[in-house]
């Protein structure tokens, strides 16, 4: 009996480990970190070349808003800001893409009705990092 129980502790410690080493840590991740909110809203951003979408709500008293995102990433990943109004009219959608055109944008979006609005990041084959901050428009 002893033998028999020591043999299925041993085949089962042995799966365990078989399970756990080849779950390795090297899958890609993207990475939204929102770090203000109130009347501004902004994060960073960052990945080795993962995916991910992250949506939030935000309250915007004023019907536009000022914007700017940047990157440091390697090329083809990308970063999309799409931002929509109360409503749920699309008042923004920006993209950044590694290796094609400017690293940076901002702006103004487009006017929209107040309340609740709905901002959505969306990375792409990320790798690099990058923030974005969003104010009430004037």
């Amino acid at each position: 009996m002893f033998k028999s129980l020591f043999s299925f502790r041993v085949a089962t410690m042995l799966v365990l480990a078989l399970i756990l080493f080849s779950c390795n840590g090297d899958e890609p991740f993207a990475l939204v970190s929102v770090n203000e909110t109130g009347g501004t809203f902004g994060g960073d951003v960052n990945g080795d070349g993962g995916n991910t979408q992250q949506s939030y709500k935000w309250n915007n008293a004023l019907t536009t808003v000022d914007w700017n995102m940047d990157i440091t990433s390697l090329a083809g990943g990308s970063f999309n800001l799409s931002i929509t109004d109360a409503d749920g009219t699309n008042v923004l959608n920006q993209s950044l893409v590694a290796g094609q055109g400017d690293d940076s944008k901002s702006g103004v979006s487009s006017a929209g009705t107040a309340g609740e609005w709905t901002i959505t990041i969306t990375l792409a084959n990320f790798d690099g990092d990058g923030s974005f901050s969003i104010t009430p428009g004037n």
